[in-house]
């Protein structure tokens, strides 16, 4: 019998970007990689909303992050401070791409398109982007974990918002589908998918406590809404170096939602 083997469930002294780290679950995922450690990037669209985030990291104890806007949308700005975090800390391991954004959508009406592009653009062509840029600093390093967060979306559906449900089932694919690529690699690189069901975040606060409540007893199995903390440890738990035989999965964090037929 071959003796055990201790892994490692440490992330102190890596680095990591997290996308859409402003707010709800990228600002708890920064958080929580702050406190287990990490050197963590946090990256927006507003500065001014990065820095209270850092602010906040800074104010709990933690030095180590730094804070830069980030269009996602916009492929050089993707680059450069992939490469600008890089060098501030001495390298790159993790990346959460967390970025993104819903808006309704009718495929009758010619605002569709005004919909359509954005959500493929930030939310499935940006990761591509991210990991591409972020790439060569985890083969230097001989360690990666990329985490795309999709949804529950990207495995069913919801009427009128059907570019972000195309957006999150690509999500997926290319999560699958890079899996397999760098599966290969001699770098210990890992690709894998969060998908995140009913959350206490922005996108979801227009919805009115009621009607949270009367969504969460007749679909979730738990009967309530997620926060944003029970997704940012799903995350944690898929980075650790002891998850390196996890690939190319889609994890969903959503209360038993998508087990539930009735």
């Amino acid at each position: 019998m071959e003796p055990y083997q201790p892994l490692s469930r440490s992330i102190a002294g890596k680095t990591a970007l997290v996308t859409g780290a402003a707010s709800g679950m990228g600002r708890a995922t920064a958080h929580l990689f702050a406190h287990e450690g990490a050197n963590v990037a946090v990256t927006d669209l507003k500065q001014d909303a990065v820095d209270k985030v850092v602010q906040e990291i800074k104010d709990a104890g933690f030095e180590n992050v730094r804070g830069w806007a980030m269009d996602v949308s916009d492929a050089a700005t993707i680059k450069r401070v992939v490469d600008e975090a890089a060098a501030h800390f001495g390298g790159l391991e993790i990346l959460v791409n967390n970025a993104g954004f819903a808006i309704p959508a009718d495929v009758a009406e010619e605002s569709y398109e005004d919909s359509w592009g954005p959500s493929i653009n930030v939310m499935l062509t940006s990761h591509q982007r991210a990991i591409r840029a972020a790439l060569p600093y985890m083969r230097k390093a001989g360690f990666g974990r990329i985490v795309n967060v999709a949804s529950t979306e990207g495995l069913g559906a919801t009427p009128g918002n059907s570019p972000y449900v195309a957006a999150k089932h690509g999500v997926i694919g290319l999560t699958r589908g890079l899996a397999t690529d760098l599966g290969r690699d001699e770098a210990d690189i890992t690709v894998n998918c969060i998908c995140p069901g009913p959350i206490r975040t922005g996108i979801t606060a227009g919805i009115s406590e009621e009607h949270k409540t009367i969504y969460a007893k007749r679909r979730v199995p738990l009967r309530r809404y997620g926060i944003p903390e029970e997704v940012a440890n799903m995350t944690l738990s898929v980075v650790l170096p002891a998850a390196s035989f996890l690939n190319g999965v889609h994890i969903p964090v959503d209360g038993g939602l998508t087990i539930k037929n009735a």
